[in-house]
C-alpha cells in the first residue's frame, strides 16, 4: 500500500514542478514562495481548528490533528527550516534553468538519501544499490554535457549550485521525515510545518523583498501559484501517510517520488519547448535505470 502511495505522490510532484516552473516565468521568486506557504497553510488551518474546537468531527479520520506540546513542535520547527531552505534554493534555481535539466538533477536525490542513510544510520549498500549510485553519477556527468550545449556550465553556474543545495536540503528533510513519522502523527507534522513556514516566509518577504521590490523582478499573479500549493499539499499528504506505515522504507519511497521527473520532463518538452531533448532523454534514461537498480537493491 505504501509503495502505491509513493507512486501517487510522484505523479502529484511532477505536476507541482510544472506549475512551479510556469509560475516563476518572469516572476518574483519570494512572493511566489510566500503565497505557496500561505495557501498550503490555509488548506490545513480548518483541520487544525476543527480538531481543537470540535475534535469529535475528525477524531476517527486521517485528517485529525492531535494536540501537541513544545516537545513535538520544536522538531517540526526544525523541519520547517530545512524544507524552507530547500524551497528557496530550489525556486531560484527552477526559475533560471530548464525544467528538463532541473528534473533529472532532482531525480538523483535517492542516491543522496542512500548515502545519508549509510553515513547517519550505518546502512550498507548492496551490489544493486551501488549500480544505482554509479548510474546516477554518470547521469549527472551527461547532464553537465547537455547543459553546456545551452551555455550552462555546471561548475560555474550558480543556479546549478542552487539546485544542488536544494537537493541536499531535500535529502536531509527526507531522512528527517522518517524519524518524524516514527515518533509523531503525520497530520501534526504536515499541518504545523506549513504554518511555521508561513511565518518564516512572512519575515523574509517583509525584510528582504518588500524594501527592494521596485529594483527587482516585479511580481504578477498567476492561478498556477495556487495550483503549486494544491499539488504539493496532496503530494506531501500521500507521502507522509506512506511513511507513517510501519513497514515503509524511506530509501524506496524517496526513489519512487523522484519518478516525478517523467511528468516534469514531458511537460518541459511539450509546454516550454525546451532544447536539446534528444541528449537529455539519454540522461533521463540513465537516471531511470539507476532508480530501477535502487529499487531492486532495496527490495
Amino acid at each position: 500500500m505504501w509503495l502505491l502511495l509513493a507512486f501517487c505522490s510522484a505523479a502529484l510532484l511532477g505536476f507541482y514542478d510544472v506549475f512551479k516552473k510556469k509560475s516563476l516565468a518572469g516572476n518574483a521568486v519570494l512572493p511566489v514562495l510566500g503565497l505557496n506557504t500561505l495557501f498550503s497553510s490555509l488548506i490545513f488551518l480548518p483541520f487544525i481548528l476543527l480538531s481543537y474546537l470540535k475534535p469529535e468531527s475528525l477524531q476517527d479520520t486521517i485528517f485529525f490533528v492531535p494536540e501537541s506540546g513544545w516537545e513535538v513542535h520544536k522538531f517540526i520547527i526544525l523541519k520547517s527550516c530545512i524544507v524552507l531552505s530547500s524551497w528557496i534554493f530550489g525556486y531560484f534555481g527552477m526559475k533560471h534553468l530548464p525544467l528538463t535539466l532541473v528534473g533529472p538533477i532532482n531525480a538523483t536525490r535517492p542516491v543522496m538519501t542512500l548515502v545519508g542513510a549509510m553515513l547517519i544510520f550505518g546502512e550498507r549498500l548492496n551490489v544493486y544499490q551501488w549500480i544505482g549510485v554509479i548510474m546516477a553519477i554518470i547521469s549527472l556527468f551527461l547532464l553537465s554535457r547537455s547543459g553546456k550545449k545551452e551555455g550552462i556550465n555546471f561548475t560555474h553556474n550558480k543556479w546549478i549550485w542552487f539546485i544542488v543545495l536544494a537537493a541536499l536540503f531535500g535529502t536531509a528533510s527526507g531522512l528527517y521525515d522518517k524519524y518524524l513519522m516514527n515518533h509523531f502523527n503525520n497530520m501534526v507534522v504536515q499541518s504545523w510545518y506549513n504554518i511555521y513556514q508561513l511565518f518564516m516566509m512572512g519575515g523574509v518577504i517583509l525584510f528582504l523583498w518588500l524594501p527592494k521590490r521596485k529594483t527587482t523582478t516585479p511580481f504578477h499573479w498567476s492561478w498556477c501559484i495556487l495550483l503549486i500549493s494544491v499539488f504539493l499539499t496532496a503530494a506531501d499528504f500521500v507521502y507522509f501517510y506512506a511513511l507513517s506505515m510501519e513497514d515503509s522504507m524511506i530509501s524506496i519511497v524517496s526513489m519512487v517520488r523522484r519518478g516525478s521527473v517523467i511528468v516534469s520532463f514531458l511537460f518541459g518538452a511539450m509546454m516550454f519547448h525546451e532544447k536539446n531533448l534528444k541528449s537529455k532523454i539519454i540522461d533521463l534514461v540513465f537516471v531511470l535505470i539507476g532508480m530501477f537498480f535502487l529499487y531492486l537493491g532495496s527490495k
